[in-house]
């Protein structure tokens, strides 16, 4: 966990499983109203959401934050894309690697840290089947060991 990192809220475990992640950046999230208090109850999910640049800004869609059950009527739509705060230069650089073929921009979690909501995006390559497959046998293989490890330990 990088130093000051709060309580994570949600990952996306399936960006693992589909993108080999080469870099991680840390963004800030414009939120409305109730967002945070959603967000802070871990009522995120992060699933099928991805971040796209528009206008030289980056913005994460499809990233769900239920409704607020105290929200009344100035409760937020779950699904908008929202705005990350990231620097001019950091924009730049997401820009140049996602022109790459096969790249593209991943939230991997959500957390608070010193009080506000932070996204952890990753700029990653998309896996084909037979990596997803490796991937999977290299897992098995590694859990193997450790159980004859600890067999032998307790024998």
């Amino acid at each position: 966990m990088p130093k000051g990192e709060g309580k994570v809220l949600s990952q996306n475990k399936k960006a693992g499983h589909d993108y080999f992640i080469e870099e991680t950046i840390e963004a800030g999230i414009v939120l409305q109203g109730t967002e945070i208090k959603s967000i802070r109850n871990g009522k995120v999910q992060l699933k099928d959401s991805f971040v796209r640049i528009r206008n030289n800004e980056a913005w994460i869609s499809n990233m769900h934050i239920s409704p607020y059950e105290q929200g009344n009527r100035f409760n937020h739509d779950p699904v908008r894309s929202r705005k990350l705060l990231l620097k001019k230069k950091q924009i730049a650089e997401l820009i140049g690697r996602t022109k790459q073929d096969g790249y593209t921009i991943v939230p991997l979690k959500m957390y608070i840290k010193d009080g506000f909501a932070k996204v952890l995006i990753g700029v990653g390559k998309g896996k084909k089947n037979y990596d997803k497959r490796d991937d999977l046998k290299k897992k098995e293989a590694k859990r193997d060991v450790e159980r004859a490890f600890k067999a032998s330990q307790q024998g």
